[in-house]
């Protein structure tokens, strides 16, 4: 099995500890500062850049599973990204075919397993949302990964290629939570104004990747969220607890949202639960961590 990581960040070097020994894992990196590290995480480090088409000529025919976990760029409402690494991976399919006879056993399927945003849905005014809940992105950091699912839902189409989408929450771990945001005292909004958030750790979100990739159905979307159900001024309290900090002042919503980044208000005006049903009954998915109270202390 050779195993290709696109976007080997935390939860990209979380999978990769996962499935040590169970193949060729290679990673795509554009910084070699980083090789070292990856290696540590048994991770060969291939050299590229998705940002330059030309550096991804060495991935075509290198794996027979790809987990795409990179971000799309910081800006515009498509996601050029994912368009340079699926032409990558289609042209190795052509060349294959074009080779009929010569095709090695490992060409005959490709899986990929991408991790998306539950912020395709838009804002649900804290309705409960399934897989089949229409995607309405409301801003262009959603509509980019819009877009990527677009383009990998059309390259899951095409002959013995097996996509799995999931889309993911806020992901969070001990070393990765709002924590400066709490120490600052930032206000959260007054509890019934407030908008309903989800959350993953980041350990859950590789293991359910790894669920998807080996016993999700073909072409088939899950929502990667944890039992939680908490609202976002909820989220910072149980932050400041884990910490040992006074829990953040709460003010009207108005006032929150006019003094905070364009990149946080896109989150506190937008509210849904997401539905894990489908993880659970499809894949009998099992937290490690259900709740983000556990997460943080575990």
């Amino acid at each position: 099995m050779r195993i290709l990581i696109v976007g080997c960040g935390d939860v990209g070097l979380r999978v990769a500890r996962l499935l040590r020994g169970r193949g060729r894992i290679y990673g795509l990196s554009h910084s070699p500062q980083r090789y070292a590290e990856l290696r540590a995480a048994g991770v060969i480090p291939i050299p590229g850049d998705l940002d330059d088409r030309k550096s991804l000529s060495r991935l075509a025919g290198l794996a027979d599973i790809v987990l795409h976990f990179a971000p799309p760029p910081g800006e515009g409402e498509t996601d050029p990204r994912t368009r340079r690494l699926l032409a990558v991976l289609s042209w190795r399919a052509s060349l294959a075919r074009a080779q009929a006879g010569k095709i090695p056993a490992r060409n005959k399927e490709k899986a990929l397993v991408y991790i998306s945003t539950s912020g395709v849905y838009g804002d649900c005014a804290g309705a409960v949302v399934a897989e089949t809940h229409p995607a309405r992105p409301n801003n262009t950091r959603a509509k980019r990964r819009a877009d990527a699912e677009a383009q990998l839902r059309r390259w899951g189409c095409r002959p013995s290629q097996r996509l799995g989408i999931l889309r993911a929450p806020g992901i969070y771990a001990q070393d990765r939570m709002p924590a400066d945001r709490v120490r600052k005292s930032l206000p959260a909004i007054v509890a019934e104004d407030d908008v309903h958030t989800n959350h993953i750790h980041a350990e859950d979100l590789a293991r359910l990747s790894l669920a998807v990739l080996f016993q999700g159905r073909a072409n088939r979307l899950y929502n990667a969220v944890d039992d939680s159900g908490l609202k976002m001024g909820d989220w910072f309290d149980v932050v400041a607890d884990h910490l040992g900090l006074p829990r953040p002042p709460r003010l009207p919503r108005a006032e929150v949202i006019a003094a905070v980044t364009p990149a946080m208000r896109t989150f506190l005006t937008e509210s849904r639960r997401l539905d894990n049903r489908r993880a659970k009954i499809e894949l009998a998915f099992k937290f490690r961590y259900p709740t983000v109270r556990l997460g943080l202390v575990g």
